[in-house]
């Protein structure tokens, strides 16, 4: 048997593997297209392999040095410079105001002195809010996913992170303990994070951008300005189930998103309160009480990039987790964080949040110079005013992201090789549209939680 044969049995039986594995795993993930992609390749390089049965050893030889030249041509592509990002100032130059998020917004109530407030200050918002509020409403009677039972379940969720606003901040003790430095006080704080539920954490210096202008919602008085003169913050993370969200816009998806804001409250809680007991000043930042933009100090403590979709993008689960954040004046020890610019190239050529957006409330073109910084900008009162039409947080953008597929060896694959070359991440955008499509299908594989009512 000659070099040539032996080269095309080893790589048609290697392809074959390597496909019939990820089959398996695509199937255990309900990705039908995926695995009949998978197994189509997977036959492709069996015969490969055949072929040395029964074609001519000029035809073998012919096919092999094909083999070698695409092989290097991959190799060359791989290592080539291509998809580097320049270098641009991705801090605002300014504090934003949390009256203006739409969260916000949705929580006036006409005839209000806030709601008077408000439109005083920013009269160019009222027209579309109004419209917004015309609309049945997120988990409200009359938008498109409304069920009694579905929507019970994110709204008991989130009345619970409500409850827990009330415990978001204390008075420390007056016994303070003195860790023996900043370095195993940042390890500890991490790793109780971790130990709380966090899927991961890190900590950075509290910057002004991080820390809205003016309160917006949750406790304090609405208008009144922020002073949070706390020196570090604590970010972290919590996953969101991909079977859950793969549902987006479907119920099951707002059910998850729910329930892990009240993780990401109940470990800032614990966590914030854990400070205040050895003496130090703590605030835990959950949803609807922030008193800082939480994506921005979850990028600043490293734990990933802002995507074209506007949500943190994190090595290994991508945009489906939710952040939460602790500031405290315990003396902590600051890492310098490698910004991670292939997340952003990735983003600059794949597009497909902006494409299967319901609205088209994300960018197509490349990040723009907003406040100073250079970023993709949502139009975020289309986006919010779909949520308040089909009564979910949608969530579209998250589950066609490449980066959300589950956290296995397959998948990290593809993260590891993307984050390495920029020639890499424009093949694996090619790939993921021909094995999961340019527009994935809805899917919904959660039934535990239907429940049909007495019709008697």
């Amino acid at each position: 048997m000659t070099i040539f044969a032996i080269s095309l049995i080893t790589l048609g039986l290697a392809d074959a593997l390597f496909f019939v594995g990820f089959a398996v795993i695509s199937i255990r993930e309900h990705e039908r297209r995926a695995a009949w992609v998978s197994i189509v390749m997977g036959i492709a390089g069996l015969f490969l392999a055949s072929m040395t049965l029964w074609c001519s050893p000029d035809l073998i030889k012919t096919i092999a040095i094909v083999g070698y030249i695409v092989l290097a041509l991959a190799v060359v592509g791989f290592l080539a410079p291509i998809g580097r990002v320049k270098p641009l100032n991705t801090t605002p130059t300014i504090r934003f105001d949390e009256r203006d998020v739409m969260f916000a917004r949705g929580r006036l109530k006409p005839g209000s002195w806030e709601y008077q407030m408000y439109y005083e200050m920013r009269p160019e918002n009222k027209v579309g809010d109004d419209l917004t509020r015309s609309k049945p409403g997120l988990l409200e009677k009359g938008s498109k996913y409304y069920h009694p039972v579905h929507f019970a379940i994110p709204t008991a969720s989130f009345r619970l992170t409500e409850i827990l606003h009330q415990i978001v901040d204390g008075e420390p003790s007056d016994e303070k303990f003195e860790p023996k430095n900043p370095r195993e006080a940042t390890k500890f704080v991490i790793a109780l994070a971790k130990y709380f539920g966090a899927l991961d954490a890190d900590v950075t210096e509290l910057k002004d951008y991080h820390i809205y202008s003016h309160v917006g919602r949750g406790t304090g008085v609405y208008g009144e300005p922020i002073l949070l003169d706390h020196k570090f913050a604590i970010a972290f993370t919590v996953e969101m189930d991909f079977d859950m969200v793969a549902s987006n816009p479907a119920p099951p998806g707002v059910l998850e998103s729910a329930k892990q804001y009240v993780e990401a409250a109940r470990i800032a809680v614990q966590l914030a309160e854990t400070i205040r007991l050895i003496g130090y000043r703590a605030r835990a930042h959950i949803d609807g009480n922030y008193r800082v933009i939480a994506p921005l100090v979850a990028r600043d403590a490293g734990l990933g990039e802002i995507g074209r979709m506007g949500l943190l993008i994190t090595p290994k689960y991508g945009p489906r987790v939710r952040i939460g954040v602790v500031t405290t004046d315990l003396p902590l020890a600051i890492d310098t964080h490698e910004r991670d610019a292939s997340v952003l190239d990735f983003c600059r050529v794949c597009k497909k949040c902006a494409i299967n957006c319901p609205v088209r409330s994300i960018p197509m073109d490349d990040r723009k110079e907003i406040d100073g910084a250079y970023r993709w900008k949502i139009n975020a009162d289309t986006c919010y005013r779909y949520w308040h039409v089909i009564g979910t947080d949608c969530g579209r953008c998250m589950t066609v992201c490449p980066y959300s597929h589950p956290n296995n060896f397959y998948h990290n694959i593809v993260r590891w090789a993307s984050r390495k070359s920029g020639g890499f991440r424009r093949f694996a955008v090619f790939m993921d549209n021909l094995f999961y499509g340019t527009y994935p299908p809805i899917k919904e594989y959660v039934d535990w939680f239907k429940l049909e009512a007495n019709s008697s």
